[in-house]
């Protein structure tokens, strides 16, 4: 058995068409999976596409709306009809509004969790079910630091990150029998179009997490696609329910 060869595997990525997202579709690819990028944008989908294409690694795109149950199902479903099967699926979509708690709009607060946590519930629902055609499968939950910590102007993301730590622990312990391994992946801070953002909203954010992260650095969504391949390889087998920090250490630093 080839421990990282996914060779001959289906991986569907929500929000595969930009940073953490896609730097996993493109090990996961390059590691011989063929991949379904999944977006709300079709240009950017598209681009994505003609990246992992010039890479030799076989790929397609299609649009879709995590916040929509329907959207969700017909994404796991047309994925499952252009190759034939899913193996993995990683619930990566993400966003994020910051301000105080006091500030957000209730409809603010709930499109973050719609977005963040209610779609890793409604794609993994549908997975579960080609999953076990197939005789198991990998579901990768993206996570964040704030799923340990508290954020003051993010309040509702750090409390949808929080959700996805416990719902990946729901889905590891049901779906186990079933061979289904359920991983979260905790990325630190990275470098990403929402993280530039927010070095935009605090100032002070780019020294104060290189100071305190022991490599030194901001990490590189590239640092995130050897933990993919692993959580979607057999190398993982036996590891479920687990939320992995790729971070640099700047957990541990207290």
């Amino acid at each position: 058995m080839k421990l990282f060869d996914l060779s001959g595997k289906v991986a569907l990525v929500t929000g595969g068409n930009g940073g953490i997202g896609l730097a996993m579709a493109k090990a996961i690819g390059e590691a011989g999976a063929s991949v379904v990028i999944a977006g709300r944008n079709d240009d950017k989908n598209k681009k994505s596409v003609e990246l992992l294409k010039s890479l030799n690694i076989e790929c397609i795109s299609h649009i879709v709306d995590v916040t929509d149950e329907n959207s969700c199902n017909s994404l796991i479903d047309n994925a499952v009809n252009d190759y034939g099967k899913l193996n993995i699926l990683v619930n990566n979509a993400g966003t994020n509004i910051r301000k105080r708690p006091e500030e957000y709009e209730l409809e603010e607060w709930k499109s973050i969790i719609d977005t963040n946590l209610i779609s890793m519930f409604t794609c993994s629902k549908r997975a579960f079910l080609h999953f076990k055609n197939v005789g198991g499968g990998k579901i990768i939950n993206i996570g964040s630091m704030h799923s340990l910590f508290g954020a003051p102007l993010g309040s509702a993301y750090s409390a949808s990150k929080g959700g996805v730590v416990q719902l990946t622990k729901s889905f590891a312990n049901t779906w186990a029998k079933d061979n289904i391994q359920v991983n979260a992946v905790l990325p630190g801070y990275i470098d990403t179009t929402l993280t530039r953002q927010a070095r935009v909203d605090i100032p002070e954010l780019q020294k104060r997490v290189e100071e305190r992260t022991p490599v030194g650095r901001w990490g590189d969504p590239d640092d995130l696609g050897g933990t993919a391949v692993f959580l979607s390889s057999n190398a993982s087998n036996y590891v479920t329910g687990t939320a992995i920090p790729v971070d640099g250490g700047y957990s541990i630093n207290g």
